[in-house]
């Protein structure tokens, strides 16, 4: 199920080199060559055939709702949803691939004649909401330290991306990457924000995008050299990223060889200058009608009702963030659940998982409540996901007669910790941000000659 994000706060916002530190320390890639971003030939809309940038450009995939993409489909024209979301949920591969080939030799998009990073930045009117790189990737087994994932994926939405990136033959959305930075890498791609931007314009999220070029060898090759030894944590896009890898070893098992195949698409943005924003992704549960949610809460935490305001309750929530805590609504009420049963929490908890990974909200959730007791099978149409906006997934759960569960932010510690220590957090326990804007500047696997 697409998901949906709102503009609305979503936890604080970390701001100084600790973040970037606490993610990689001083440790280096266990193997291999370390972090590579190869240039690669940007595919762009022509502004002067498609008009406003902002009306065809789109956010992530995943980050639609279903009305939203009908409507941007009802529209015509050549917004990036035909691409990235066409026909119906689950197919139009081979549509989107079309549609992609028929742009490409009507001019609506064009093919950048020389290899280049891209700088992107997202600013408000005051604040660098965010500013990276924006190249290709070498993909690196997880053992060798390079790339480094803290979520587990749905076996769904990689095969609905490979099926898409497949036909398309092409890297349509970039993944969203942190890295401890501070060097020369950082010095160039600010020092390219100075000049004027390659494409500029304002979109409905409230924000500026803008998008540089960079060609230059000597400066292409002093990135390189600043990326090497480093390492990168996926804050956004890991099912895009195994849907890289099993692309990759697709086309190896197949005799293939080295190839495009073995980069993807990506936003590589230094943590140490423009630290991300950790936000919560609520549940919403279409088929567990609220009121049997709740008396069946009643018999693994406790269950306060909350008679306030969304506000109110929100506050509520914040103010136990350092336990297992959930809102649940859907209803006519609010109610906060804390403090699980000790016992039938241990029953409910794997036993190979480390008592820090037993603690988060989201393992919680997933184990004691809604395998436990409220028996909702773990697969994208019983459990949908709507990131950031508390009142979107209770909006979404009254339509449905269903029930929603609203979370605290996951804390930073506890994704580092929980990757350092070789394990990952539940599907869809994050969601870091500000996420790029999609369109703007994508990959071809096997571009124009």
């Amino acid at each position: 199920m697409p998901t949906v994000e709102r503009d609305v706060p979503s936890g604080p916002t970390t701001t100084s080199e600790e973040f970037s530190a606490r993610i990689f320390g001083a440790s280096g890639p266990a193997a291999g060559s370390g972090l590579e971003l190869a240039p690669f030939r940007g595919v762009r809309f022509d502004p002067a055939v498609v008009g406003d940038l902002a009306s065809v450009t789109t956010p992530p995939y995943d980050l639609i709702d279903d009305a939203e993409r009908r409507r941007l489909l009802s529209e015509g024209g050549h917004n990036f949803v035909r691409l990235i979301l066409p026909g119906q949920p689950g197919g139009g591969y081979r549509e989107a691939g079309e549609t992609l080939r028929r742009w490409l030799a009507e001019g609506v998009l064009t093919v950048d004649a020389e290899p280049a990073l891209y700088v992107y930045e997202a600013a408000d009117r005051h604040t660098v909401r965010q500013r990276g790189l924006v190249g290709a990737v070498g993909l690196r087994a997880e053992s060798e330290g390079v790339i480094l994932p803290h979520e587990d994926v749905y076996p769904g939405p990689v095969q609905d991306r490979l099926a898409l990136m497949s036909e398309a033959d092409a890297n349509l959305e970039p993944i969203f990457l942190i890295h401890q930075g501070g060097g020369d890498a950082a010095r160039i791609v600010d020092e390219t924000a100075e000049a004027a931007p390659l494409m500029e314009f304002p979109a409905s999220d409230g924000l500026v995008h803008r998008l540089w070029r960079i060609t230059d060898r000597p400066l292409l090759d002093r990135i390189a050299a600043d990326l090497r030894g480093r390492q990168a944590l996926i804050a956004d896009g890991h099912h895009r990223y195994a849907t890289y890898r099993t692309l990759q070893a697709r086309h190896h098992r197949s005799g293939d060889g080295d190839g495009p195949w073995d980069h993807g698409l990506a936003l590589l943005v230094d943590a140490t200058r423009y630290p991300p924003r950790l936000g919560a992704i609520h549940r919403v549960l279409p088929g567990l009608p609220p009121q049997r949610a709740l008396e069946q809460a009643k018999s693994v935490m406790q269950v306060a009702a909350l008679p306030g305001s969304l506000p109110d309750a929100l506050r509520a929530l914040a103010d136990v963030s350092d336990r297992p805590a959930f809102l649940l609504g859907g209803g006519d009420g609010l109610y906060l659940l804390t403090d699980p049963d000790p016992e039938r929490l241990a029953a409910a908890m794997p036993a190979d998982r480390s008592a820090r990974w037993r603690r988060l909200d989201t393992a919680v959730l997933d184990h004691l409540l809604l395998a436990g007791v409220w028996g909702v099978p773990e697969n994208e149409s019983s459990v949908e996901v709507v990131h950031d906006d508390p009142a979107a997934a209770l909006a979404r759960a009254r339509r449905f007669g269903g029930s929603a569960v609203i979370l605290n932010p996951m804390r930073v510690e506890d994704v580092l910790a929980v990757a350092g220590g070789g394990e990952r957090v539940p599907r869809k326990s994050t969601s870091f941000g500000p996420k790029p804007r999609m369109g703007m500047v994508f990959r071809l696997l096997t571009p124009p000659t």
